[in-house]
């Protein structure tokens, strides 16, 4: 038991007279401090101008984003779901994300635009665009019977990159839902317009978002 405390009472005096040796000889060699602060400075000012930098390289990134309406076919319809997604981040809704998948409750893309404006999107992707089957009114319903009350939509849309039946039309007017077909969704992925700006009766801003 002593031999235990002698050998941590001699250990703990090797280690105060090395600690005071390197203080000692720091302040006897006080350049070496200002170079190592000199050091930690650049290298905090390259760290912080490398992540400005790539900041800004995805800001333009974005910004320049553009899908065509072929590739846009190709994908699989998970892959669509997050073109739409990186589409509406391009528009400025930097909290989009995408939520599609079993038990979405109807939503596969959800979004708050710069305006305040929350986005509820169901995507429906056909593999043969305009030849494939047309996105019909029950799919409407299902949409129209989630976006507000389960999931808060100021604005409900239904984006596809094929058709669209004439009385799923007629019935998302009388329901105030949004419908992105192939020709609008072409104009939105191959432009830099925000999909709000393509949009008809789209509800006005709530204010700017925290987000904006």
């Amino acid at each position: 038991m002593k031999e235990n405390l002698f050998g941590l009472l001699v250990a703990a005096v090797l280690a105060v007279s090395l600690v005071v040796a390197v203080v000692n000889w720091l302040l006897a060699h006080w350049w070496v401090l200002v170079a190592l602060g000199v050091l930690a400075a650049s290298a905090g000012g390259w760290w912080l101008h490398h992540r400005q930098q790539r900041a800004r390289w995805e800001a333009a990134r974005a910004r320049g984003l553009r899908y065509g309406l072929a590739q846009l076919d190709a994908l699989h319809h998970s892959r669509f779901e997050d073109a739409v997604r990186e589409l509406m981040h391009r528009d400025g809704c930097r909290d989009a994300i995408r939520v599609g998948g079993g038990g979405d409750l109807g939503a596969d893309v959800k979004a708050t635009d710069p305006y305040g404006r929350r986005w509820v999107i169901q995507c429906k992707h056909r593999r043969d665009g305009l030849a494939g089957s047309a996105v019909g009114t029950p799919d409407f319903q299902v949409l129209n019977g989630t976006a507000r009350q389960v999931h808060g939509a100021d604005i409900a849309v239904i984006v596809t990159n094929g058709r669209v039946t004439a009385p799923a039309v007629a019935f998302a007017e009388q329901q105030r839902l949004h419908v992105v077909d192939r020709h609008t969704l072409g104009a939105w992925a191959a432009g830099s317009r925000p999909l709000w700006e393509l949009l008809r009766a789209v509800p006005p801003p709530r204010g700017p978002s925290s987000l904006s």
